[in-house]
């Protein structure tokens, strides 16, 4: 019978990380990305695990910790993310580029800065919905910074570099308030110059870079192979039985609409012809379209939204999406999984209108009906740092204090580890 009793497992505090500050450490602190996959977790689960492994994936990408940690222990890795922007920065973070060169390329960009003229791109077209962003002096800024780095005589890694650097300063150059993931216009919010913030934020970049390179180059990991497909996790291109261990995060059901969060840099960088269809393609987005409520794969999943249907069966057939999709992720995972190949999941559960909705159970569930078998599941609790604690009651998705559905919920997550 497949192990659902989660609740009752104790907390492990060795895997709490409560006091470190690994999110900050190589280039994993290059760009912003909402609930942060902690390196800590992933460094843990290799040297606990999976010390003798040699392929390592990563299905849900994201912004690449998994893939950093691998190569920071000698590991060849392998992600896909359906998020472009995800890509972006997940090759830039395990491109480490040669120190001296990158300080030059650096000065060099920033010895353009002299001969900006806004009034040549003060009227520049790009999309309606950056006009909806960016005041004109601030767009102006930052459509010259791109154009800087296009046209500089740089190797495509030196430029990803410099993308990554601007894009992490958009939301800060942009109308949107600050302090939420939610796409929403802060009326009061003072704007820095993106000039002052991408040379604040480059030097952070290039100060982690340097690191970086040379912790790789003293391991003798620097040429170590590294890669990161844009694709579905559900249907990848990845071989059968090539990979030794699978580690990632799945995305929480209808927590973060990633599409949205990332639409600046999308629409800077062509990256999103339509919205509508951008969004359909991630899993645990509430623009699914699904209006089924069958989750034929799981017993348990069924047993959540059909309570959940008697609240909304709008969110139902979201949920119900959202399982049935990862019971795909789950066949995927086996099929790239080499023989005594390991897959290691850290995914936490939630509330949607009281209802419990038990992620970690039921995706256990998917991978023991594809033929894993248990090797551990772990409980860590989540600094509140690191992951919010609030989430709406109504929608499941993380919320702020001044939210009236707002209900705080026990900021904990699993590790399950387990063997093909």
């Amino acid at each position: 019978m497949p192990y659902t009793d989660f609740d009752n497992i104790e907390v492990s505090h060795e895997w709490a990380f409560e006091n470190v500050r690994s999110t900050e450490q190589w280039t994993h602190g290059y760009h912003r990305y909402p609930a942060k996959f902690l390196p800590n977790v992933v460094k843990k689960i290799i040297e606990d695990f999976a010390p003798d492994s040699n392929v390592f994936a990563d299905l849900f990408a994201g912004c690449g910790t998994t893939l950093v940690e691998a190569k920071a222990h000698g590991k060849k890795s392998i992600g896909t993310d359906i998020n472009p922007v995800a890509q972006l920065i997940t090759k830039v973070k395990t491109t480490p580029i040669e120190p001296v060169a990158l300080q030059q390329s650096y000065d060099a960009l920033i010895g353009l800065f002299d001969g900006y003229v806004e009034d040549d791109y003060i009227n520049i077209q790009k999309h309606d919905r950056i006009d909806y962003w960016f005041f004109p002096s601030e767009k102006a800024k930052v459509a010259f910074l791109f154009e800087a780095v296009n046209n500089a005589p740089f190797d495509n890694a030196t430029k990803e570099f410099f993308y990554v650097c601007i894009s992490h300063i958009l939301k800060n150059c942009s109308r949107w308030l600050q302090s939420s993931t939610k796409p929403q216009i802060d009326p009061d919010k003072k704007i820095p110059d993106p000039f002052e913030e991408f040379k604040r934020h480059c030097q952070k970049m290039i100060k982690s870079n340097r690191a970086f390179y040379e912790e790789l180059v003293t391991k003798g990991n620097l040429n170590v192979e590294c890669d990161i497909l844009l694709e579905d996790a559900r249907h990848t291109s990845i071989q059968s039985g090539s990979v030794d261990v699978i580690i990632t995060s799945p995305p929480y059901v209808t927590s973060y609409e990633y599409a949205d969060i990332h639409q600046l840099t999308g629409y800077w960088m062509d990256y999103i012809p339509n919205m509508q269809d951008f969004r359909k393609q991630f899993i645990g987005t509430s623009y699914s379209g699904n209006t089924s409520m069958d989750v034929p794969g799981s017993a348990l999943g069924q047993e959540i939204v059909n309570e959940l249907g008697k609240k909304s069966k709008h969110i139902a057939c979201d949920v119900a999406q959202y399982f049935n999709d990862m019971q795909e992720v789950s066949k995927e995972m086996v099929r790239i999984l080499a023989q005594d190949g390991q897959a290691c999941i850290v995914i936490g559960n939630t509330k949607i209108k009281d209802v419990h909705i038990k992620s970690a159970e039921v995706f256990y569930d998917f991978l023991q009906i594809a033929g894993l078998q248990e090797v551990a599941v772990i409980k860590r609790s989540i600094p509140h740092k690191l992951m919010p604690t609030l989430r709406d009651s109504v929608t499941g998705k993380f919320s702020k204090l001044d939210n009236p559905n707002c209900k705080k919920v026990y900021p904990n997550e699993y590790v399950i580890i387990m063997q093909k």
